[in-house]
């Protein structure tokens, strides 16, 4: 089967992936009363009189925006937001049919921070989360962290944070497969924009141990020049040995790669220098090594992106679940230690009779996850008191 050109042709016949469905039928006058006016005026006074209310009379506790600037969509690049509705309508729809979590997409046209941060928070009053997506990076930084002050609902960059979640995930079950000591070991990650950021701070606040960031110039290291935002901040608690150089000479004793970055850029001479080397190759849909070649090398665990080879590392076993946890409590913010704890119990969802090098994570298509991540999350929201409900 041609994917693409199957994809193209469902496409055309569906002429979009989703629907808005009334959960009210509109047949009486009554009904048109109710749900209308005069009747909706006393639902529209209580929220006046309590903004909270507006999470019990409305959609809005179980409705998520789905946002792009069409910037970084999928491998494709800066495509524009009109051609990136396509992923956004398929994003929705895996909230739907993994988490029950009802989501819309917007797509912004522009590229001007000031003017996305507006909008989005503009509109936010509408919805119970905003989920960031396919927004270059060193933008979403800020878009994020601005939103976030803004916001008294969940802001989530899915890009860089269910990416980061599903990897640390699959590293710890990785590393017991591997006999790796959580703490010890070197984590060489290539491709230091959003993914490849978020990865490593989680990785670092987890305690995996020291993560090596590569981009297209190499080794970065604290002090170096030209580094973003983003890398300028995660240069100074990464690199713990000030390491220099290619990817090649990052990798050499190298524990662990990660690559968030582009085809055909590893070896399988490379891997070999690993220790043991547990080789996460996730750029699409061509990897930065194939499979069989990292295998080649030495690899003792490999995982892509891929649905084809074992050990898919896929951003649908996380994000279904950590909104529907985060809405099911209505946190105000998807905090770190919720992060840690979704990547726990992803990673507990294998048991030791599964666990091999071939089966480190559930399947994408297991729709039992994201209860699972939903119930880490939403555990964790209520602790430190992020939480305006109890489960």
């Amino acid at each position: 089967m041609d994917i693409n050109q199957e994809s193209l042709k469902l496409h055309y016949q569906l002429r979009g992936k989703l629907e808005v469905v009334s959960r009210i039928p509109i047949k009486t006058r009554e009904d048109l009363s109710l749900a209308y006016t005069p009747g909706v005026a006393e639902p529209c006074r209580e929220i006046a009189k309590d903004y909270e209310k507006s999470f019990e009379l409305t959609r809005r506790s179980n409705l998520v925006a789905v946002i792009t600037d069409g910037s970084a969509v999928l491998g494709l690049g800066d495509i524009g937001p009109a051609a990136g509705m396509p992923v956004m309508e398929g994003k929705c729809v895996l909230f739907k049919e993994f988490a029950g979590v009802d989501a819309f997409p917007i797509c912004v046209d522009t590229k001007d921070v000031d003017k996305l941060v507006e909008t989005i928070a503009l509109i936010s009053k509408s919805f119970g989360g905003i989920n960031l997506e396919d927004i270059a990076a060193p933008r979403c930084f800020e878009v994020e962290r601005r939103l976030k002050e803004l916001c008294d609902i969940p802001v989530f960059h899915d890009d860089q944070h269910g990416t980061a979640i599903v990897v640390a995930a699959a590293l710890l079950n990785a590393a017991k497969v591997t006999g790796k000591t959580m703490g010890t070991m070197k984590i060489v990650i290539n491709g230091a924009g959003a993914a490849g950021i978020a990865i490593g701070n989680l990785l670092i606040s987890m305690g995996f141990g020291n993560v090596v960031m590569c981009d297209i110039g190499g080794i970065i290291c604290e002090g170096d020049s030209d580094l973003n935002a983003g890398q300028e901040q995660i240069s100074h608690i990464s690199n713990l040995n000030h390491e220099h150089g290619t990817l090649a000479d990052a990798m050499k004793g190298a524990d662990a790669f990660v690559g968030v970055s582009r085809p055909n850029l590893v070896t399988p001479e490379m891997v070999s220098t690993m220790n043991k080397g547990i080789v996460f190759a996730m750029a699409n849909p061509v990897p930065e090594i194939m499979p069989e070649q990292a295998k080649a090398g030495g690899a003792a665990v490999v995982g892509t992106g891929r649905s084809d080879y074992p050990n898919q590392i896929n951003n649908v076993l996380v994000f279904p679940g950590i909104f529907k946890g985060a809405l099911s409590v209505r946190a105000r913010e998807i905090t770190e230690g919720m992060k840690r704890r979704a990547a726990y119990a992803l990673a507990a969802l294998v048991t030791s009779e599964q666990l091999s090098a071939d089966y480190i994570l559930p399947s994408a298509l297991d729709k039992s996850v994201a209860d699972t991540v939903a119930k880490a999350v939403a555990d964790e929201a209520i602790e430190p008191g992020n939480a305006r409900i109890g489960k």
